[in-house]
């Protein structure tokens, strides 16, 4: 390498050869060197470095390659610093030394000195003792620069250019990352399109700047492809987040991260508003640092800490948290002990860690025998997540015969991590014993996706509308509320699509039409879409959970974001309480009441009989819309039948209806009885149309009927030995019993009405309440024990 320069503005000129490795200086005007300084221009990055690391080994220090910047617009490196080797802290040998150079490169291509700091802090060794550093050469700068003469020689020539103005901004790129504040220079902000080659490159950044505005970080949400398990977004927060700690006010400050498919990472969200005070800027020398932050343990990030270590900072599982309060869990204890006192059957499970007391389930033995009849379809309730909540409540919910929402078992939440929720899903399986749903409603969160699939194989796990729409919103909001045309075709591709053929052609189309293919959620959600999309959720029963997820929250607005614990327990009894009051009296209309028809149809008589009231006025406006259909069959194969069924005057509007004559067998493309379990108009015109006059029974579903509760309790535990049941059996008979003594002193009602009876030698005794005088549903006292056993006829081991 030459470098020539020219006299100028006090400038030394002097000539330095590098010739075989060796380098020797050549005064021309009595200066010894060539000293750095603002202006000096070279024809690329690397011979900049290698400028500063001559002169440093003149002076007495190593440097070090340091940050570098990058254009918004291409991506392209517009800037870069070479540092003293003491620059920072994260080793024992730095001293935060700032002296550095920082180059730019120009429109030409060729690279100047933009700024420049030479003093040091600490002792410099002497001049010519140290050996050159060894220059890397794969420093990256795609913008082409002048060819030299010579691939083997490089010429630096020196100019006296001034800057007018600053470097631009650009993307940053932090291959090697320093949090210590440099002098002289603005520290970089975070925003959106700010891309890093890693995760853990990301964290580093948002920590530097969280420690230049006075505020900490943590690790907040990540999310993870249903594809392979891979990170593709994360997000880091503010320590003062959420509300689960005092120390937290629910700030809103984060940064989020999404991957790219280039392997990159880019800032896709940014929140910079705090509804704290800051702290002062924390020193370099008091920073935590993330060195040994690898991509690869990204996966566990969620559970892990930096500690310090020999001067540097590692990675270590961290201890896990309980949101829930320790003192909590003594009042929590006390109300398990004193509910199973009352109450034999009742279940609660604690989960513990290390001699710790972390996430806690119950479910009285109400929750548990309406689980062997509605325990089919259940929502895993989360709704504490969605705001600050004091009581981090989750809880399982099914539909009964009423559809009305039923409690099917209750838990407070100590931290969200799959290690947690495996544990919650396992226990709750146990209190059930053993019966797995046919399908779930859950957050749409790959820690919870993964504990579902590993409790509950098989069973299908459909997301929570209200984050799919919150996650619209903020992916592709702007596109919805700007242009209604593309809202109008997204809308109709994922609630009017018939088949999967359908589906998939029209989400092609619109993923063309609009640009999107490099949308990276569009993409997951589309990898996803067997746990979202209506069409294909309605192959599965989920007991007619409405597909936009409008079903009732069971416990409403009587346990509220702020309600402390003491006063959570007290308003968790008047919710269950006001919940089975409300399930008491459909039971008793269903009995005693009758819904009007509308037809002379046998099928309608026929299905007023059985089924509760809701569930009839659902078939029953099936049944009356089937009359404003028309059924063209299409297609014969054998004994089966292949139907057009559309609506009068809408040709839009139509299914196809196969119906097998040999058996009664009927399945409509519609799949309402296999989403609901109630026929559909379809099917219906077609029995119309084929003079079936009574429904088979396999298409009136026992846990729509009224009798629906009335099954035999041995199911709740297939066992029929485990001590948990014996003790329900004796609980209950002691209830019943003595509920019966009540009764007798309250009204005349016939002995017989009311038998104790022995069934099987080998089975426990068992009491069965038979409902010889219809009147006796009409007694409070004993509709009000009915629906405590979870039956008004019969209860059987």
């Amino acid at each position: 390498m030459t470098v020539r320069a020219k006299p100028a503005a006090g400038l030394a000129i002097a000539t330095i050869v590098k010739n075989n490795g060796h380098h020797r200086d050549v005064d021309e005007e009595g200066e010894s060197r060539l000293e750095p300084n603002v202006g000096l221009e070279f024809d690329s990055a690397e011979d900049a470095q290698e400028f500063y690391n001559l002169y440093a080994t003149k002076i007495g220090f190593r440097i070090r390659i340091g940050q570098l910047y990058r254009s918004r617009i291409d991506g392209s490196v517009v800037s870069r610093r070479f540092v003293c080797s003491k620059e920072g802290f994260q080793t024992t040998s730095r001293t935060g030394c700032p002296a550095f150079i920082r180059v730019q490169r120009l429109d030409s291509g060729k690279w100047v000195l933009a700024n420049i700091k030479k003093e040091h802090n600490h002792e410099l060794e002497h001049p010519g003792e140290i050996c050159p550093s060894r220059i890397q050469r794969k420093i990256v700068t795609p913008t082409p620069t002048p060819k030299s003469k010579s691939a083997s020689v490089l010429s630096t020539r020196t100019g006296l250019r001034s800057l007018d103005e600053d470097g631009p901004s650009g993307i940053l790129d932090f291959k090697r990352l320093k949090r210590e504040k440099i002098n002289g220079e603005t520290r970089s902000e975070p925003y959106k399109g700010l891309e890093f080659v890693s995760a853990g490159e990301a964290y580093e950044f948002y920590h530097t700047h969280a420690a230049n505005t006075g505020f900490k970080v943590r690790i907040g949400q990540l999310f993870r492809s249903k594809n392979d398990g891979s990170i593709t977004s994360r997000r880091f927060v503010c320590s003062k987040e959420g509300h689960q700690h005092p120390s937290r006010v629910g700030c809103g400050a984060f940064m989020r991260i999404q991957r790219q498919e280039s392997g990159r990472w880019l800032v896709d969200r940014f929140q910079n508003e705090h509804n704290h005070e800051l702290g002062a800027p924390i020193d370099a020398s008091e920073r935590v640092s993330s060195k040994g932050f690898k991509e690869e343990l990204s996966h566990g990030l969620e559970n892990m800490d930096l500690v310090e270590s020999n001067g540097g900072f590692s990675l270590v599982t961290r201890s896990r948290e309980s949101k829930i309060g320790s003192d909590w869990y003594n009042e929590l204890f006390d109300y398990f002990q004193a509910r199973q006192a009352e109450d034999m059957g009742f279940f609660y499970a604690v989960e513990m860690h290390k001699g710790r007391a972390m996430s806690v389930l119950w479910a009285d033995s109400r929750s548990r025998f309406s689980c062997t009849q509605f325990g089919d379809a259940i929502v895993f309730d989360t709704t504490y997540r969605r705001g600050s909540y004091s009581v981090p409540l989750a809880s399982f919910i099914g539909v009964n015969h009423h559809r009305q929402p039923v409690l099917l078992g209750c838990a407070l939440i100590a931290e969200e991590s799959e290690e947690s929720f495996t544990w919650l899903f396992q226990a709750w399986l146990r209190a059930m014993s053993g019966r797995r749903p046919i399908s779930i409603v859950a957050d749409q969160d790959w820690i919870i996706q993964h504990s579902i699939a590993q409790v509950f194989p098989g069973t299908h796990h459909r997301f929570s509308a209200w984050q799919v729409v919150a996650k619209e919103q903020e992916n592709i909001g702007a596109l919805l509320s700007m242009n209604p045309e593309f809202k109008f075709e997204y809308e109709t591709c994922i609630f009017q699509s018939q088949t999967a053929n359908e589906f998939e052609a029209a989400w092609n189309v619109l993923i063309n039409k609009y640009n999107l293919r490099e949308n990276t959620w569009l993409k997951d959600m589309y990898r996803m879409r067997k746990s979202w999309v209506p069409l294909y959720i309605k192959g599965t029963f989920f007991a007619g959970i409405p597909t936009d997820g409008s079903l009732k929250s069971y416990f409403g607005t009587i346990l509220t974001s702020q309600a402390p614990l003491s006063e959570f327990l007290i308003r968790y009894e008047k919710a269950l309480e006001q919940r089975r009051e409300e399930e008491r009296k459909e039971d008793f209309n269903s009995f005693n009441l009758q819904a009007v028809l509308h037809t002379k149809d046998p099928i309608e008589d026929q299905c007023r009989r059985l089924y509760t009231i809701t569930t009839f006025k659902v078939f029953q406006k099936e049944l009356l819309e089937c009359y404003s259909y028309v059924g063209i069959k299409i297609n014969v194969e054998g004994a089966i039948s292949r139907y057009l069924v559309q609506k009068c005057g809408n040709g839009d509007e139509r299914n196809t209806v196969a119906f097998n004559a040999s058996n009664l067998n009927i399945s409509c493309s519609c799949k309402m009885f296999e989403f609901e379990g109630v026929l559909c108009r379809h099917a219906l015109k077609v029995f119309q149309i084929m003079n079936i006059r009574e429904l088979p029974s396999r298409y009136i579903l026992h846990r729509w009927t009224k009798d629906a509760k009335y099954g035999i309790l041995r199911d709740v535990d297939s066992g029929g030995a485990s001590q948990d049941h014996k003790a329900l059996m004796s609980r209950v008979e002691e209830i019943f019993v003595g509920k019966t003594r009540e009764v007798r002193g309250l009204t005349n009602i016939d002995k017989r009405t009311l038998k104790p009876v022995s069934k099987f030698d080998d089975q426990p005794r068992v009491m069965l309440w038979q409902s010889v005088v219809p009147t006796i549903l009409v007694i409070p006292e004993l509709t009000r024990l009915a629906a405590y056993f979870g039956s008004s006829q019969s209860i059987c081991q």
